[in-house]
């Protein structure tokens, strides 16, 4: 009954009670004194202790994750309300304000200029200039053949000749880190540009599955000082990113984070959120034999 109160919260329709029923695996769903009752099965639970342990062994890299973040952004402070919207894209828990920004109290500090709760915003106290290298910097610098220039990479097929001679223009102009003030660029010029598109590139570089939702990135223009046009932006760049407009949900995807419909790099909370997803998989294939 409980939980059938929280199932809007939860973005879940229908009745609390078949929809627990369907995942066998996961949920045990049991009748006491008349009422229904569920708990985690022990795979479940298996799954949830797992989890935990890889969310605070990859705390140090969330910390850095987040101070990213904060040093591409304008001010290098970003409002809470407005960065729970990626929190999940990023990997943060639901706690990170209160997991991460007390532990790393050098580092950030919880400001309000306002007085409204909604106006509490994270601060960065210390640039760190180990952390301002983009994953393009950090491509061309691994690059065994050795070329040090930074520069974006195209992951179309080369009969596509048009998108390669436009990239080929684009990619001929100097790289412009995403961690460097933006002031001293003209708005609309091609400098302006290559930084907003190694900006996007960088934000997607540091989120679990090299995704985001163009709705949810286009709140953060103000923030992170992106085009107002950006839809149009990212789609005269299709060798570098991709925007899917699935189930009516526009989102932008960096191509070469993919190789088909599979990461190439899945970072360790991706390898167990998918433990969780052939979990569910287990339990509506049970569910569905059992219906049969």
């Amino acid at each position: 009954k409980f939980l059938q109160k929280k199932f809007k919260t939860l973005d879940l329709q229908g009745k609390a009670l078949n929809w627990l029923k369907k995942y066998p695996c996961c949920f045990d769903v049991y009748l006491e004194e008349d009422e229904y009752y569920c708990r985690l099965t022990k795979p479940m639970m298996a799954l949830v202790e797992e989890e935990e342990l890889v969310k605070e062994a990859q705390e140090p890299v969330l910390a850095d994750r987040l101070a990213k973040l904060l040093m591409m952004s304008v001010g290098q402070r970003l409002n809470v309300v407005k960065l729970n919207e990626l929190k999940r894209s990023f990997g943060f828990g639901d706690d990170y304000v209160v997991r991460i920004v007390p532990k790393y109290a050098d580092v950030f500090r919880l400001v309000n200029y306002s007085g409204r709760k909604s106006s509490m915003e994270i601060e960065l106290l210390s640039w760190k200039p180990e952390l301002a290298v983009s994953a393009v910097e950090a491509a061309a610098a691994g690059n065994e053949c050795g070329g040090s220039e930074a520069s974006f990479s195209c992951s179309l097929p080369t009969t596509w000749t048009n998108p390669w001679e436009r990239f080929m223009e684009f990619n001929a102009s100097p790289y412009i880190s995403p961690y460097r003030e933006p002031g001293e660029l003209v708005e609309g010029s091609k400098e302006s540009e290559k930084r907003s598109v190694g900006l996007v590139h960088e934000l997607l570089s540091l989120t679990l599955w090299k995704k985001l939702s163009m709705v949810k990135l286009s709140h953060f223009k103000k923030e992170f000082g992106l085009p107002e046009k950006l839809n149009g932006m990212l789609l005269k760049h299709p060798g570098i990113f991709y925007v899917s407009n699935k189930y009516q949900v526009h989102t932008v995807l960096l191509r070469e984070g993919y190789d088909g419909s599979e990461l190439v790099q899945k970072d360790p909370l991706v390898i167990v959120k998918d433990k969780f997803g052939e979990l569910m998989q287990q339990g509506l294939y049970e569910y569905n034999r059992r219906r049969y």
